[in-house]
């Protein structure tokens, strides 16, 4: 029986519980796990970027974050993507058919248009005189490079402006607003559509953002 912890990273967040950076430099701390979770020996199962929002999987079981976190296992990832401009059908059919990044070619991805993304307000929002032209993509992969969304959609022509992870496997952020986290008990290593048990969401109460 493991425990599970599912938080929604707001923007602007380490994706770790301190700020080396700001121990060595003496520099202003940023924010970190440790300002919207408090459980004693948790460690995130992979990352996001600091200017990246969404969804992190915690937990105290080691075997567990390298289950989920282990490349090989290949755990699709679901993202919801803002994009400078108006991507074109063709630029889509490249994203699902692989783009060639400087580290390779990217595995076949699924990725399709939203009307809305469906999500709160980035805080701070974006600026729409600086971007006054915009689309919101839902995009799946199945790798895990650093940036890789980010490269990906710059390659295409349409530079990423905001971007959240909704879905790690079968684990999705649905109803956890920024700095939220609740808490899931795993009493088996879990299938795609096994059941575990849901505690109601925790909310963020302030602190750095």
């Amino acid at each position: 029986m493991s425990a599970l912890y599912l938080l929604h990273k707001p923007y602007r967040m380490l994706s770790q519980f301190t700020d080396r950076q700001a121990d060595d430099d003496d520099g202003e701390r940023r924010a970190t796990l440790a300002d919207v979770i408090a459980v004693p020996g948790i460690y995130a199962a992979g990352r996001l970027d600091y200017d990246s929002e969404g969804l992190l999987l915690l937990s105290d079981d080691g075997e567990l974050i390298h289950r989920i976190s282990d490349p090989r296992h290949k755990q699709p990832k679901t993202y919801r993507v803002q994009v400078e401009g108006r991507p074109s059908d063709a630029a889509l059919q490249a994203l699902r058919d692989g783009v060639r990044l400087t580290d390779g070619r990217t595995r076949p991805a699924k990725v399709r248009r939203l009307a809305t993304s469906g999500l709160p307000e980035r805080d701070p929002p974006l600026d729409p005189k600086r971007h006054p032209l915009t689309t919101w993509l839902e995009l799946t992969i199945s790798e895990g490079r650093n940036r890789q969304v980010r490269r990906m959609t710059a390659h295409v022509g349409h530079p990423t402006l905001r971007l959240v992870r909704v879905a790690i496997g079968s684990w999705r952020l649905d109803g956890l607003a920024p700095g939220q986290w609740r808490r899931e008990t795993l009493h088996a290593p879990r299938p795609a559509a096994s059941p575990s048990h849901r505690q109601r969401p925790t909310r963020y109460k302030g602190g750095r953002r």
